[in-house]
């Protein structure tokens, strides 16, 4: 194998496959790149057992294919190598299962792995995949993602729920303590109803990927796996087994009061006064509700207090105190553009509201920590 490429449209092409690259040990072959050049271009694979990406790059973009054939790349090293390289154009050829990077400056040498002891990984496509706005499922992915679980207990809670009936997509997450939900409507109806659960941190890596572009992409659903296919990348994901619980009946219909604030300076506000909340009180922050004000405050014994009071809307006239984790409640803030923010509450101990007023489709729910 033999290629001269531009360090420049290899390196974009490998900051996208190295989101797959496994940094265990276990099995060695998935912690290198398979390089498969054939006349039509250079096909890169890697795979850590949850997530396998392929990208390719057209024969027009590579600057002479000299030779074809494939290999298994050591990614970290190799990685790293591109990345540091300050030459504009890169020569890369294999002589047995050794790999030579030369340049006008240097020459570089690793070791490789033969392309037969890498897994044999099948981007299968659906006959009619749902089509969606790149960036509406980047969105969908920031707006919820931040409030699946991190504990490992009940694993199902780790992934994003996504539910398809008709043209309504409706994506959940939630750890049990805050929950997020948006609902996208698509541009064709599907026959089928679809009910699946991806995990968060494959979704997060996705969208590290995802450019700003507003290109449509397509999902492919299949009983273990999902796959993503864009202008030039597959991207697949196992599915969480598990049925995600219903979480139908966790936001409430009615509410005692709805209070509307300035989204940005109540944001400003409660991270000025979470300055002295920890983890172990579980960060937590006071909202007293009087009159047309809110007075936000947390307390450390070993250190002090702080308080501060915003000029609010109420819908009535009752006031009510409420406390919350001043991290969750940030979190859920910072996913909603909108001037206005509208908090709705029933009591202290019943789930907490936060949406835009404009946009029925992103709801925000934060259970309150009970001290009154």
């Amino acid at each position: 194998m033999k290629l001269i490429i531009k360090k420049q449209i290899l390196n974009e092409k490998l900051n996208i496959v190295s989101k797959a690259i496994s940094t265990k040990n276990i099995v060695p072959v998935l912690s290198g790149i398979k390089f498969d050049l054939t006349k039509e271009g250079l096909f890169l694979t890697t795979s850590n057992d949850d997530i396998a990406i392929e990208t390719f790059i057209k024969k027009k973009q590579i600057k002479e294919i000299v030779e074809t054939g494939s290999i298994i790349l050591p990614g970290r090293y190799f990685l790293e190598i591109i990345r540091k390289l300050d030459d504009e154009t890169l020569s890369i050829e294999t002589d047995g299962l050794k790999i030579i990077i030369s340049t006008e400056r240097g020459e570089y040498t690793l070791n490789g792995m033969n392309v037969n002891e890498f897994p044999n990984i099948k981007f299968d496509l659906s006959e009619k995949p749902i089509v969606l706005n790149q960036q509406v499922l980047k969105n969908i992915i920031n707006q919820t993602s931040f409030a699946v679980s991190s504990q490992e207990s009940r694993p199902v809670l780790t992934g994003i729920n996504f539910k398809i009936e008709d043209d309504k997509l409706e994506c959940i997450a939630t750890d049990s303590y805050r929950l997020a939900k948006k609902i996208v409507y698509l541009d064709e109806k599907i026959n089928t109803k679809i009910n699946i659960v991806v995990p968060g941190r494959n979704l997060i890596e996705l969208t590290k990927i995802l450019n700003e572009e507003e290109k449509n992409i397509e999902l492919h659903i299949f009983s273990n796996n999902i796959l993503i296919k864009t202008e030039d990348m597959l991207y697949q994901s196992r599915l969480l087994n598990n049925s995600y619980p219903d979480t139908s009946k966790l936001i409430p219909d009615k509410f005692e009061v709805t209070i509307t604030v300035n989204l940005i300076e109540l944001f400003n506000t409660i991270d000025r006064v979470s300055l002295l909340t920890s983890e172990k009180d579980k960060n937590l922050v006071k909202m007293e509700l009087k009159d047309n004000s809110i007075i936000l405050s947390s307390t450390s014994q070993e250190i002090g207090k702080m308080e501060e009071t915003i000029k609010i809307k109420k819908d009535n006239k009752v006031d009510m105190n409420i406390a919350y984790s001043s991290k969750y409640m940030l979190d859920a803030l910072r996913t909603l553009k909108c001037e206005n923010v509208e908090i709705k509450l029933n009591s202290e101990i019943k789930p907490i509201i936060v949406k835009n007023k404009e946009d029925e489709n992103l709801i925000q729910l934060v259970l309150p920590i009970k001290t009154f």
